[in-house]
């Protein structure tokens, strides 16, 4: 029987051995009223904040700000950049690293650079797979964040998205 590992200069099969490691990005302010490790209840400060970070983007980005179980803003990733249209995202691009900083909890967020936050059958579908995908693995998604253009955002679990 053949192995389908690869083998060492004598024929003996091996296994590679992989090693995860979480990379901490320089801090940055949230805001005055919502400092790291603060409650995080309000969706309008998350949209002001993100508004200031995504407003001029001319691709999509998605990403997400992870939270304690406290619902405390413990950090964020910006996890996926697509074109003017769209982005491909899978949960797992959410979800690994919101495992690495033991999130109990986070708010999904992107921006549309056509200026339009309003949600697309894609950005619904893709929500519910990650709430479900979440909850399968102890994360909750307490919101999914649109951010459009001129102060422009949707909150999806304000409409009911989910």
């Amino acid at each position: 029987m053949s192995s389908s590992l690869p083998a060492d200069s004598l024929g003996t099969p091996v296994l590679s051995r992989y090693r995860l490691a979480l990379v901490r990005e320089p801090n940055e302010a949230f805001d005055s009223e919502a400092p790291e490790g603060a409650p995080l209840g309000d969706p309008e400060r998350v949209a002001t904040w993100l508004q200031r970070r995504l407003a001029d983007e001319p691709a999509e980005l998605m990403g997400a700000l992870f939270l304690d179980v406290r619902n405390r803003l413990i950090g964020y990733t910006i996890a996926y950049r697509g074109t003017i249209a769209r982005a491909a995202v899978e949960p797992r691009g959410i979800l690994a690293p919101a495992l690495l900083v033991n999130a109990g909890g986070v708010v999904l967020f992107h921006n549309h650079p056509s200026g339009d936050p309003s949600p697309s059958a894609e950005d619904l579908a893709f929500t519910r797979r990650l709430a479900d995908a979440g909850e399968i693995l102890g994360i909750r998604l307490l919101d999914h964040v649109i951010i459009g253009d001129a102060g422009r955002w949707t909150s999806l679990r304000r409409r009911g998205g989910w």
